[in-house]
């Protein structure tokens, strides 16, 4: 994939497509046949920190650990970004969705795994 700027992350979709945190601070989206769909940024208007971390869950939302800003934000496939955790992080760097609706966050700024609930149904 060409025009990535510093990709660090990479997230994949059950779909086939993918998600790249780039350090330029966005996350850029691509289908399954490696087309580009835009960015989150671009398609929300969110201005990112420093986005690290990023996982698709199984509704097709971007879920994106942002270093700078201390929080981890899920951007639904429509609709508004959610802050889905601010409290506790310092540096969180990874994110996955695990079984059983947890939401697994790799925090470098103390050198911890953290485990959250998890729903994909936001109201």
């Amino acid at each position: 994939m060409l025009g990535l700027q510093g990709p660090c992350w990479v997230g994949a979709g059950s779909d086939g497509g993918i998600a790249v945190s780039e350090e330029c601070g966005d996350v850029r989206l691509f289908g399954c046949t490696r087309q580009p769909l835009g960015s989150v940024g671009g398609q929300t208007g969110h201005v990112f920190g420093s986005p690290a971390g990023v996982c698709l869950d199984s509704e097709g939302s971007v879920i994106v650990a942002d270093q700078q800003r201390h929080q981890v934000t899920l951007f639904p496939r429509t609709g508004a970004p959610v802050c889905l955790v601010s409290q506790g992080l310092r540096r969180p760097s990874g994110v996955a969705c695990g079984p059983q609706g947890r939401l697994m966050v790799a925090d470098a700024g103390d050198s911890y795994i953290k485990v959250f609930e998890y729903h994909t149904e936001w109201a």
